[in-house]
């Protein structure tokens, strides 16, 4: 049944790929599965848009680890930049 909703295509870039097989299973599944039941319905409704030298990135906080994406809303997808531990994602 199709509600009429769009859903934003998540992409991830190589680096992104490769923190998120980094860290440990259960939370690559929490964020695999926060990226598909919110980010993909509406990427704006759960995320914190960025400012200072990231302005323009969107963030989401899953635990304790920090998602950096950024929005293309032409192309209606999400491009997740970055996936670190809160403490260390900004750097």
């Amino acid at each position: 049944m199709w509600s009429g909703a769009l859903v934003w295509k998540i992409e991830m870039t190589g680096e992104a790929e490769k923190e998120l097989a980094r860290i440990d299973k259960s939370a690559a599944k929490r964020i695999i599965r926060y990226l598909r039941e919110r980010v993909s319905v509406d990427p704006r409704a759960s995320g914190k848009s960025l400012r200072g030298d990231l302005s323009g990135l969107w963030r989401y906080r899953v635990g304790d680890y920090r998602l950096i994406c950024e929005l293309f809303d032409e192309k209606v997808s999400v491009l997740v930049i970055r996936i670190g531990h809160r403490k260390d994602v900004y750097r």
